[in-house]
């Protein structure tokens, strides 16, 4: 199974962030949240600090390009195999720095990825 940090976590049932992490979980993946709000959502914390996760397979990503900057020093340190881009958060610019430090970036959606196998 494949440890996944979802950036921009939400304890909203009615946000893609929220449906992700319920069917991950549901899929057997391990879960990592992170937002702007501390809560817990299936007995996970969101954490609000940036963490230095360690084992990583995937960054899912569900902030707008707009906030992303903040968060390309980040990612790249945490070294995940790759990044998903869910609709509304793909970043040419943020895609181009993670293949040049040999972190995968795709434009997908996760729930998707999940519901047809292809996560």
């Amino acid at each position: 199974m494949k440890r996944t940090l979802i950036i921009g976590a939400s304890n909203n049932p009615e946000r893609y962030a929220y449906k992700a992490a319920e069917r991950l979980l549901a899929h057997g993946h391990e879960i990592e949240l992170l937002g702007l709000r501390p809560d817990v959502i299936f007995e996970k914390t969101i954490d609000t600090e940036r963490k230095a996760y360690e084992g990583l397979d995937t960054v899912t990503l569900y902030v707008g390009p707009q906030r992303q900057p903040e968060y390309y020093d980040y990612v790249i340190s945490l070294k995940p195999k790759r990044v998903i881009f869910n609709p509304g958060t793909e970043n040419a610019e943020f895609e181009t720095l993670l293949l040049k430090n040999g972190i995968e970036a795709e434009e997908a959606c996760t729930l998707v990825l999940l519901g047809t196998g292809q996560y």
